[in-house]
């Protein structure tokens, strides 16, 4: 099967670092995949996107300016004529590069870390769901018959606790569910198309930090005891996540909400196993929600007041954060045939970099 993997190189995503570490699990795959084209498509949408940015920002000049109104109104049109060209040249340039290609995987997008200029939704939307329509709706025109989207485990604790409104309080979370919805909705009956529920993913790449550097070096500190969140959550390798794309795009079962996950923690569970690989092991004193979201609400009005809003919400995600967010480890393997990933392995990759990063 010929495939495309997509993903972003622009720094707002992890998925250029994720695809690096997964490609090899990929190819390792021969009896589903016999050739990757890959990169291409995602620094098209990039580039359609900075053409969208560049029309925004002449419609706000001509918006504040009032003289030599016909002059401007002519200069506009011709704008949307060209975005309009650009439009047509991207589409018809990645419906050409998938002309051929069997199965789609498309891992780009814009993730939870980032925190946009307010309101937050329109990014998140053009960045997960938009782009996410577009291309299939592109390769389903291509011919393409599978595909499978990496989609985040925050959409599976959205549907377990719906009390929760997750999708109405975190902009991030909402993209993530409208991404599922319109993703099935423009593939129809053409295109199978099913989703990877990914939770926090861990390996490591020579050359770059991982996110997690800071939480290493707290646990590095002299600090005797370390202070986090009661809760926990689902962790999975890099290595199980191709494995894993691998075997859902040779399934093309549409619809489908893989639950990936190499191993579910509590939070004390995981610094305990941090600690001990760097060889300090420190107690765990859990904090009280009351002072998490205290700390919180001072985070977000640190936001409001640079005009920015983050993709989750920080005072209401404490409550989510520190819920047990545990996925199902076994039922996905089973069903999809896949090898488990190593997650202390992958956790010792991780402080390592960490600790190289920072010498």
């Amino acid at each position: 099967m010929k495939v495309a993997y997509v993903f972003s190189t622009s720094g707002h995503t992890a998925s250029y670092k994720l695809g690096k570490m997964i490609l090899p699990q990929l190819e390792q795959a021969r009896t589903v995949l016999s050739e990757l084209r890959i990169g291409e498509p995602a620094r098209l949408l990039e580039e359609l996107d900075r053409l969208e940015r560049e029309r925004r920002r002449a419609q706000q000049e001509l918006s504040a300016r009032h003289a030599e109104v016909d002059a401007e109104t002519t200069k506009e049109k011709t704008l949307a004529r060209d975005l309009a060209r650009a439009h047509d040249d991207f589409n018809e340039a990645l419906r050409e590069m998938l002309q051929g290609i069997e199965g789609l995987v498309f891992a780009a997008g814009m993730d939870d870390r980032v925190v946009p200029k307010a309101p937050a939704y329109p990014k998140f939307y053009a960045a997960n769901v938009a782009s996410t329509r577009r291309l299939i709706r592109l390769g389903k025109e291509a011919g393409i018959r599978k595909a499978v989207v990496f989609s985040s485990y925050f959409v599976t604790c959205h549907r377990r606790w719906s009390e929760m409104r997750l999708a109405e309080h975190h902009p991030y979370i909402r993209s993530r569910v409208e991404q599922i919805r319109e993703a099935l909705e423009e593939a129809g009956d053409q295109m199978a198309v099913s989703f990877l529920m990914l939770p926090y993913i861990f390996g490591s790449l020579p050359g770059m930090i991982p996110l997690w550097k800071p939480l290493i070096g707290y646990l590095n500190s002299r600090l005797p005891w370390v202070f986090y969140p009661a809760g926990g959550s689902a962790m999975v390798t890099a290595d199980e996540v191709g494995r894993a794309a691998a075997r859902a795009l040779e399934a093309g079962r549409s619809g489908v909400e893989w639950q990936i996950a190499s191993d579910n923690l509590t939070w004390t569970d995981f610094l305990g196993r941090l600690g001990a690989m760097l060889g300090k092991p420190k107690p765990v004193l859990t904090l009280p929600k009351w002072l998490l979201k205290t700390a919180m609400a001072g985070v977000e009005l640190g936001y409001r007041l640079k005009g920015k809003q983050s993709g989750l919400s920080m005072v209401p995600f404490v409550d989510l954060q520190t819920r047990d967010a545990f996925l199902d480890t076994h039922s996905s393997r089973q069903e999809l045939g896949y090898e488990k990933g190593d997650l202390d392995k992958a956790l010792a990759e991780t402080v390592r970099a960490c600790l190289s990063s920072s010498s």
